[in-house]
């Protein structure tokens, strides 16, 4: 089952946390909502060539290496 863009499991509070833990000290709803977006279109990313070498390699599990490759094209 398919995941659309509107329900996406990252919550902003992830990202206020990423954002405070690398050194901010408060963090607006918009600049997490920003976050968010380009976590997610990154990480949709990675996920669409690491499934293109899983299936290049003739499975349908991805599998660490597959994202590790992926990272590097």
């Amino acid at each position: 089952m398919s995941i659309s863009k509107s329900q996406r499991l990252m919550p902003l509070a992830t990202m206020e946390k990423i954002i405070i833990e690398a050194g901010g000290e408060r963090v607006s709803e918009d600049a997490k909502e920003e976050l968010k977006r380009v976590i997610e279109e990154y990480s949709a990313s990675i996920a669409e060539k690491a499934i293109k070498f899983a299936q290049h390699a003739g499975r349908k599990t991805i599998r660490s290496e597959d994202i590790k490759l992926a990272l590097k094209n």
